[in-house]
């Protein structure tokens, strides 16, 4: 900076100078203050190199890294700035292209499925666009998009149109990919295009640590089986996580497909599996399993035997009352009250005693609600029952209390 100011300086004293004469100002006079300029300029610009390169030799390691950081980071910043500009001119490119290619494909697949007489011409003018990975990708795209809205000999055609133009080996190629967002992309395309031939790369995968693949490679399954879409429930080792069972219920109910028999994985050893099966035959009122579901009140694990008494209570199934009687003393708490929840939902006059029991047995006051709305679920018998208890002068007892409020519907 003082260099610039003494370059300016001198500059101006030479104008300066000058200017004192202006009168004998010649061609000559002219030429040698332009010398004195670019002398003086000169001078000053190599003085200030000079003292700048003398500056960072002498200049202590840090202030050299640090300028050499710098000069990196200004490097590296430009270098950025460049293929992000790249990048974005690449993707808008992109995007205009693709949205060119939907317009086009919507409209020879339409004249494919719907105009015979326009079918051979719209094929090969399909094949011919469809020539690089990104156009085979947006043809691929349309086609699913078609085919979700589809059924029929409709669908057919579009499966048809999809094996004719090879795009099958895109497909392949992407559900045997390294990279698991691939394999997503081909296990979908497979699926909605009916290909089984990615079947045992899609069963590797219900295993996967990755949950977006491993969901995917199960809808997958569900979709390509041509009996039971829930066979694949038998190689699955990871825990079913709520949102698979979500998504496999509704892709069941979405799609019309065949509701096997739960009760064939009531002996799975992946306990998320067999707590599902037990979900969905209650949630389609399975019957014919009641054995079944009464010998998982020995289960060991604690959370299956409480699905099993709520299943039992949701489809009325009488005759696990009395196995649920015999479990009730040694079972937990959470337990315990998901049995009278079932007694309330499937009342039996024959179980008052053992209702009475409870409520004079038990001194948690939840259980004694849930006790005391199943004696009344019984009608006359247990309201009668109820009114007794509640006005016997005999022994004061606590419950009657609750009793006076179920009776009276302060409570529910």
């Amino acid at each position: 900076m003082a260099s610039l100011l003494v370059f300016f300086c001198s500059a101006g004293d030479i104008l300066a100078q000058e200017e004192l004469s202006p009168d004998t100002l010649s061609q000559d006079s002219t030429m040698v203050m332009g010398d004195n300029v670019a002398k003086v300029v000169t001078t000053s610009v190599i003085s200030y190199a000079q003292r700048l390169q003398d500056r960072f030799t002498k200049s202590p390691l840090l202030i050299t890294i640090l300028y050499i950081v710098i000069l990196y980071s200004i490097v590296t910043l430009i270098t950025l700035l460049i293929i992000i500009l790249l990048n974005r001119g690449r993707m808008q490119r992109e995007e205009k292209q693709k949205a060119y290619l939907l317009e086009k494909y919507q409209l020879l697949l339409m004249e494919y499925l719907f105009e015979e007489e326009k079918q051979d011409k719209a094929f090969r003018e399909i094949v011919r666009i469809a020539n690089n990975r990104m156009s085979r990708q947006v043809l691929i795209d349309q086609m699913i998009d078609l085919s979700v809205n589809l059924q029929g000999e409709i669908k057919e055609r579009i499966q048809e149109l999809y094996l004719r133009v090879g795009l099958k080996r895109d497909s392949l190629d992407k559900a045997y990919s390294r990279k698991w967002h691939n394999n997503v992309k081909g296990f979908r395309e497979l699926a909605f295009m009916n290909v089984r031939d990615a079947n045992d790369k899609i069963i590797e995968s219900l295993n996967s640590n990755n949950e977006i693949l491993r969901m995917e490679a199960q809808i997958a399954m569900v979709r390509l089986s041509e009996d039971n879409p829930y066979a694949f429930l038998d190689l699955l080792e990871k825990p079913l996580s709520l949102w698979e069972q979500v998504t496999l219920h509704e892709l069941l109910i979405q799609h019309k497909l065949k509701v096997p028999a739960f009760k064939q994985w009531f002996h799975s050893e992946n306990l998320t599996v067999l707590i599902y099966a037990l979900e969905m035959v209650s949630w389609f009122k399975q019957r014919g399993v009641g054995k079944e579901i009464i010998a998982l009140f020995d289960h060991e694990n604690e959370k299956v035997r409480n699905s099993a008494y709520k299943v039992c209570g949701e489809i009325e199934l009488k005759t696990s009352l009395s196995a649920m009687i015999k479990k009730y003393p040694v079972e937990s708490y959470a337990n315990k009250l998901e049995i009278l929840l079932a007694f309330a939902k499937v009342p039996d006059a024959k179980y008052l005693d053992f209702l009475k029991m409870v409520l004079d047995t038990e001194d948690d006051v939840q259980l004694q609600i849930q006790a005391t709305k199943a004696m009344e679920n019984t009608d006359e018998p247990g309201i009668s029952m109820l009114i007794k208890l509640m006005k016997s002068k005999s022994e004061y007892k606590n419950y009657q209390i609750i009793i006076r409020h179920v009776l009276d519907g302060r409570i529910y």
